[in-house]
């Protein structure tokens, strides 16, 4: 069973996922969503980095799991490390914070009742203690979610393509230009999650033609159109963007 709810982090969810020791069922695949997520699974601190392409969890039944699934280039701030260090990786969080500390943090999860408000909290005091997040990589996205070209995102921010792209790989873990293709993909996904006709939601959400959302939804989810809306319908469906496991 999966659920999420708004975190007080501005702009992250909390989510969480109880997977029964039986369920043999094929594991949801785990979507480009420009996110980073910080996770508890199986008693251990792990770090989603973002991903270009769909990554299939293997090894969680039986599980709970956590996590805080940060907006697209927030993260990097609060974890210490550039996203493109990341890109397609699960590392643990004593990579890339001081063992003793995570090993602090692990025995408090371990001990909460809640582990995904405990997990919360290490974000929150995270984010208290690093710089506040960059507005310019705020517009960036929103630029990019509009469905902007990425020249006309780098003028509307004031950069140069290169400038542009450097930053996007700290922040995103990827060019803009692929930060585009996963926002599109997933604006297109939420309309066919809700019903839409795949010529309608290609359309809707920036794509040419139904070809190319078809196209982009192989390359980038590893899924046809008609496996991906049979999927979430099922009863197992979550969000797509959802980072589940290391």
């Amino acid at each position: 069973m999966y659920e999420e709810r708004p975190s007080r982090l501005d702009g992250a969810i909390v989510w969480t996922r109880t997977v029964r020791a039986d369920d043999d069922s094929p594991p949801y695949p785990v979507l480009p969503d420009g996110c980073m997520d910080l996770l508890w699974i199986g008693g251990r601190l792990v770090v989603a980095g973002p991903d270009t392409h769909a990554y299939a969890p293997e090894g969680i039944a039986g599980l709970y799991c956590a996590g805080v699934r940060f907006a697209p280039g927030t993260a990097p701030a609060l974890l210490g490390v550039p996203a493109h260090e990341l890109r397609d990786r699960r590392v643990e969080l004593a990579d890339l914070w001081s063992p003793a500390e995570v090993r602090r943090l692990t025995a408090r999860l371990a001990a909460a009742q809640d582990p995904a408000a405990a997990l919360e909290a290490v974000a929150l005091r995270r984010a208290a203690a690093a710089e506040p997040p960059d507005p310019l990589l705020r517009a960036v996205v929103d630029a990019l979610e509009a469905g902007r070209t990425v020249a006309a995102t780098a003028d509307a921010v004031g950069l140069g393509a290169r400038q542009l792209h450097r930053r996007s790989l700290d922040a995103f873990g990827y060019g803009p230009k692929t930060l585009a293709r996963v926002l599109r993909l997933q604006r297109a996904l939420t309309f066919v999650r809700d019903g839409a006709p795949f010529a309608a939601a290609a359309l809707a959400a920036g794509c040419a033609d139904q070809a190319h959302l078809a196209r982009e939804t192989r390359e980038l989810a590893g899924l046809t159109l008609g496996a991906y809306a049979a999927l979430a319908n099922s009863e197992t469906t979550q969000p797509s963007g959802s980072s589940t496991t290391a």
